[in-house]
């Protein structure tokens, strides 16, 4: 495993720092701007408008007023559906430029940002935009000599807040469906990753999207999150994030019953049986955990194995760990970048102490690398039990934890012994033990013998403190409409 940092970071354009408000830029009214920081070198990228209440009230009113009187809510919705096409077009063509801005401002390897993420970006637009024109209710028969039928109406505006771990595509999860639906936006990105969520706002701008419909104000979450919440002319708030914060957002959404859709966290069980192809799910137990520097909400931080084969598969698993490679994140043969921020750094490390002080045996990892940057080894750890804190926190971070079964029905009461529900896995040749344990684990996502498979058009989502309402595909769409019902008498 490398563990070395070049310096071989591009010159990369930052061009939008301001708020982006009914189409223009503008700092923020209190003249206040914050740092976004390069966390492979802990340097400040730029100064950024810190959006409060202030600009989000001039978001709303923007937003407000291309909902119900601008040339957005008189476009045919096959015309909204082209804009989005457009706009996908444009991201296409400028992919190389935005994935190095990512990757400056998150800290994800230049591979994942290229190669993973912009493309999954790209194709949400081009689903969405294809749905913009077959959004429709239907007729019902009723009593009487009456004509009864259902619309799907817009929303309204809609107030989005999206987290720092994968900032684009999560731009695209929220505006792609808002925007064919016919809604309007006041989006809130991560203070941590702000740059290409604003780069977004300005192509979408240079690609013909009305003024008012995109508005994005960069902020913290207790001023600008939580004037978007409480803001009487927002009428939905989706949120991907924390549960705390979720709960929060509930109580202050309270008085205006604002219509709300949340994906939170997770700590995913990823079951292997001992007559499953260890290597694949080896590598499976691989990308499904230190994928993005274990910063996902459905990680498979909890891998349990069939204590028969246990031996056999960490082996398997320390190797593909060890020969991992941590560094620059714009050298194309990293695996691993920094982690986003020095919080989230302290926090993953003081996961790592707990793991050992509670007893569990590291096998791999668990220390810094390096000296600059906020790299941390992808750490193992084996004989982890139940009640430890790596095993029942959600830790978003490097560190996966290996625990062991021997009876399924025991293993499928673990794998939902937690107040999580957002992911599982299992792998297993047995199709029916890979459907009873579809049908049983309580969790938004199953995968059977693969992990981390997305697409625009499957729902994603959590049960329990995982969150509710689904992204993504025809409920994804749902979660922006009101279903409107017409009797009319004949």
């Amino acid at each position: 495993m490398s563990s070395t940092l070049s310096n071989t970071t591009p010159e990369i354009r930052v061009t939008e720092t301001d708020c982006f408000i009914d189409g223009k830029w503008v700092p923020a009214i209190s003249g206040k701007t914050f740092a976004t920081i390069n966390p492979a070198t802990e340097e400040e990228i730029t100064q950024v408008a810190e959006g409060d209440a202030a600009d989000v009230d001039a978001a709303a009113k923007a937003a407000r007023d291309a909902f119900e009187d601008g040339d957005w809510a008189k476009m045919d919705a096959r015309d909204r559906g082209r804009l989005l096409y457009k706009l996908a077009d444009r991201i296409e063509h400028d992919i190389d430029e935005l994935a190095a801005l990512e990757t400056l401002d998150n800290g994800k390897p230049i591979s994942e940002s290229r190669h993973g993420d912009l493309p999954l970006v790209i194709d949400c637009l081009r689903y969405y935009a294809g749905f913009a024109d077959k959004i429709h209710g239907s007729t019902v028969p009723i009593r009487g000599n009456y004509l009864c039928y259902t619309r799907r109406e817009p929303i309204g505006v809609a107030g989005q807040i999206i987290p720092w771990n994968f900032p684009m595509l999560m731009t695209a999860w929220k505006w792609s469906p808002a925007l064919a639906a016919g809604c309007t936006i006041v989006m809130k990105p991560a203070e941590q990753t702000p740059l290409t969520c604003l780069r977004m706002a300005r192509l979408a701008q240079e690609v013909g999207f009305p003024d008012g419909v995109i508005n994005v104000v960069p902020g913290y979450g207790p001023t600008a999150g939580a004037a978007c919440v409480k803001h009487p002319l927002i009428d939905k708030i989706a949120f991907t994030g924390e549960h705390r914060t979720a709960q929060i957002i509930t109580r202050d959404s309270a008085d205006t019953l604002k219509r709300l859709t949340f994906e939170l966290g997770g700590k995913s069980p990823n079951v292997i049986f001992a007559d499953a192809d260890l290597d694949a799910a080896a590598m499976g137990a691989y990308v499904g955990l230190f994928l993005n520097q274990g910063q996902c909400c459905c990680a498979g931080s909890r891998v349990f194995v069939e204590s028969s084969v246990h031996d056999e598969f960490l082996e398997k698993l320390e190797k593909l760990t060890r020969n991992r490679k941590v560094g620059n994140p714009f050298d194309p043969n990293t695996n691993q970048g920094p982690q986003v921020d020095k919080a989230q750094f302290d926090k993953i490390m003081s996961y790592v102490e707990k793991g050992q002080n509670e007893g569990a045996n590291c096998v791999f990892g668990g220390n810094r690398v390096g000296d600059k940057g906020f790299f941390i080894e992808p750490t193992v750890f084996d004989n982890v039990k139940d009640d430890m804190s790596i095993a029942t926190d959600e830790i978003f971070g490097p560190v996966l934890s290996v625990l062991t079964f021997d009876d399924k029905e025991d293993m499928i009461r673990r794998a939902n012994n937690t107040f999580y529900g957002l992911a599982a896995a299992v792998w297993t040749r047995d199709i029916s033990v890979a459907h009873e344990f579809a049908r049983r684990v309580r969790a938004g996502t199953i995968w059977v013998n693969c992990y981390d498979v997305f697409d625009a058009a499957a729902p994603f989502g959590g049960f329990k403190m995982s969150g509710y309402g689904r992204e993504l595909g025809e409920e994804g769409l749902r979660a922006y409409t009101e279903n409107k019902t017409v009797t009319v008498a004949l």
